[in-house]
């Protein structure tokens, strides 16, 4: 007989608030999942004992990880009080079951459920009774998925100690369900982040996390490339993957194998392989190109026991422009990009994997889609759209070639990710894709300015996690109606309020239809002729900019200082960085404006004596104590300190200072400016004129666009 292993768990619990997620309930009890079961009936609440036990009968290894998993998150929620009343008290009971033992059969003959074939690889029977749970899988992601759902029924800190009971059965819509996550342009995560990741990763049921490297991966055989203290070595490889595998996350590293390898390439030794001088894009046809290739995924296939391995491919927009210039013109570049990637798939074919490339070919040249081999798999990508991904999907589906969708997160280039456009594209995305029989979703993070944080992330890339396990089309609303409570632990709502905020700012910065991202504008000087263009057409929406950001900042503070425990801090605080990068935005503009207004009319009228006071009070305004000069500087300055805490958080060193160097030059900026100032101040005060408005770097006072 198996052994039958228990674990006691003593915590105060407290209610799950009313709000409505995909579940619906009696008038006792309404439950938040993400994502949400296929399958859930739950009613009345019952009273939930201050102590839980968890038992695993069969002694499964995989199913006694879950079970230290469940326990962690009960102590987590609410830690053991230590009250003696507490042991006096009957337990309640969780049994992780597989189920094909005879607890389960009775369970489910119990309950009148079904565990269905189509379950037998993800899926989990989940019955919630007054007295007891039953978790039922038949393999270890199943049973965990089970535990992972159960979770999210634990009542949340600061309410009463009940449990919603009911039924759930539950599988995903596709198979894989993964991550892509940018580590080589700018931010490098530590390996305790990247732990975190996965934690949080697997708790919302993905099973892939793909980190995308051009050069961050360090090859022993080939170190050029490779940062100092920003790249993944093969013992934090092997550590990674043997946590991962805890929690059925499979690694799926992806090495760029034909663009987006500048990093590589601009060093002399790679040069013979380089399309352009010093480019990005490898050459195909050159002698040691393959050779490359071949070294990079021997060593990957060895360090990441996947059964995939992802080459990308994507972008080789060189292509044709150097040493492939005759080919593409004899041959049309289709046909030479897909001979380049055929002879990749039979270089690397040896190592056994299944390849993943970006499917950009299936949308740019989709007649040349025939000619790829039929057992890779194609990622169709695409970040601004919300319908009109069959086009995009069909070439590769149409010629029996597996494909998994790329919707994007909306991050890159922006001060936080501009979740509107993210929500609707990853719901449009893998709806279609699910029509059109992909088989995975991998929702992307892209760090093309350099200053990405991951932990602004999580709004996006967990609504592609639900929308990847649930069939169909995914309700935004009901995820945005959820998220605080599930991934905050946050009963006040006020966390799902200033998401919703922030995307109310994003809105009224798109307003002004300036055609620049976020990022770009709050580092573009408002004095210059393109930010002037900017500032007229901004002007008008800087106030619903502020006031929503504004507002967002305050709802998390009032979350905050109401509960001190909510979960991951650190997306938190990166939440707030964005909400304070987007109110500098409109400050800076609005405050510019003021300057050049306020130079104007002390300049109009410096000759006459009687507005000698307001005139000086103006030049102050512009630059003293509480200087309009000093304010931008002061503003650049906390962000500087507060994005290095943010950062720091979960990134490696590497990268930080070309980064903190940009404030570092508007702190220079607005300074300069106040010391040019003050300086005209000490003059018109000692008899001389005001110096004209361009010698100061003025522009004429901005017009704001109507």
């Amino acid at each position: 007989m198996p052994r039958l292993t228990l674990r006691f768990v003593s915590f105060l619990l407290f209610p799950v608030p009313c709000s409505l997620f995909s579940v619906l309930c009696s008038a006792q009890a309404q439950v938040k999942l993400l994502p949400a079961p296929r399958e859930a009936h739950f009613g009345p609440t019952a009273d939930l004992p201050a102590k839980i036990l968890v038992a695993v009968p069969g002694h499964d290894a995989e199913d006694e990880f879950a079970a230290r998993d469940l326990e962690n998150a009960i102590k987590r929620i609410a830690p053991d009080s230590g009250e003696s009343s507490a042991a006096a008290q009957p337990a309640y009971r969780v049994t992780l079951l597989r189920n094909d033992s005879a607890e389960a059969k009775a369970a489910l003959a119990r309950t009148n459920l079904i565990f269905n074939p189509v379950m037998e690889s993800e899926g989990y029977v989940l019955i919630v009774e007054p007295r007891e749970a039953t978790i039922i899988g038949a393999t270890g992601a199943g049973v965990f998925y089970g535990a992972q759902t159960f979770k999210q029924l634990l009542p949340l800190p600061g309410a009463p100690r009940v449990l919603a009971t009911g039924t759930a059965r539950d599988w995903p819509a596709m198979k894989y369900r993964g991550i892509s996550d940018d580590l080589s342009r700018g931010p490098f995560p530590t390996i305790e982040f990247q732990k975190r990741q996965i934690r949080i990763f697997a708790a919302f049921k993905i099973n892939i996390y793909s980190p995308y490297f051009e050069h961050t991966l360090l090859y022993p055989d080939q170190p050029l490339a490779a940062p100092p203290g920003a790249a993944l070595t093969p013992a934090e490889a092997a550590e990674l993957v043997t946590y991962a595998r805890q929690y059925h996350v499979t690694i799926v590293p992806e090495q760029e194998a034909f663009g987006h390898l500048h990093h590589v390439l601009q060093y002399e030794l790679y040069q013979d392989l380089a399309e352009t001088p010093h480019g990005y894009v490898l050459a195909p046809g050159q002698d040691g190109t393959l050779p490359l290739i071949k070294d990079w995924f021997t060593q990957i296939a060895a360090e990441f026991p996947s059964p995939f391995i992802h080459i990308g491919a994507d972008e080789t927009l060189d292509l044709g422009v150097g040493r492939t210039r005759d080919a593409v013109a004899q041959k049309g570049l289709g046909p030479v990009y897909v001979d380049f990637l055929n002879q990749i798939h039979d270089t690397l074919a040896p190592l056994n994997r299944r390849l993943l490339f970006w499917g950009d070919i299936g949308d740019a040249n989709p007649d040349a889609v025939s000619k790829l081999p039929r057992d890779m798999i194609a990622v169709p990508w695409n970040y601004g759209d919300s319908s009109g991904f069959d086009k995009l999907i069909e070439p590769f589906a149409k010629n029996g070639i597996e494909t998994w969708v790329a919707p994007g997160d909306a991050n890159w280039n922006e001060v936080y990710p501009v979740a509107t456009a993210a929500l609707w594209n990853i719901q449009g995305f893998i709806r279609d894709g699910q029509r059109l029989g992909s088989t995975g979703a991998l929702t992307t993070v892209w760090n093309d300015d350099g200053e990405g944080l991951f932990n602004m992330d999580w709004y996006g890339v967990l609504f592609g996690a639900v929308a990847a396990w649930q069939p169909g089309e995914s309700s935004i609303a009901d995820y945005q109606d959820a998220y605080g409570a599930i991934f905050h632990l946050d009963p006040s709502g006020k966390i799902d309020a200033a998401e919703k905020e922030l995307m109310a700012a994003h809105e009224a910065l798109s307003a002004a239809k300036t055609a620049m991202k976020s990022d770009q504008i709050f580092w573009l000087d408002p004095w210059s002729a393109e930010g002037q263009e900017v500032s007229q057409k901004l002007l008008p929406q800087a106030r619903d900019l502020r006031l929503h950001a504004e507002r967002a900042m305050v709802l998390l503070a009032e979350a905050r200082a109401a509960n001190p425990k909510l979960a991951e801090p650190g997306a938190l605080a990166a939440m707030d960085l964005g909400a304070r990068r987007l109110d500098l935005i409109g400050l800076k503009f609005q405050l510019a404006q003021e300057i050049a207004s306020a130079y104007a009319a002390a300049a109009a009228q410096q000759h006459d004596k009687a507005q000698s006071a307001a005139t000086g009070n103006m030049l102050d305004e512009i630059a003293g104590a509480n200087g309009r000069c000093q304010d931008l500087r002061d503003a650049y300055s906390a962000l500087k300190a507060e994005l290095s805490q943010v950062w720091l958080a979960e990134n490696r060193p590497y990268w930080l200072n070309n980064v903190t160097v940009r404030y570092d030059l508007e702190i220079e900026r607005w300074q300069r400016r106040a010391t040019r100032f003050e300086a005209a101040k000490r003059a018109w005060n000692n008899g001389q004129d005001l110096p004209a408005a361009a010698s100061l770097g003025l522009p004429a006072p901005a017009e704001p666009a109507h």
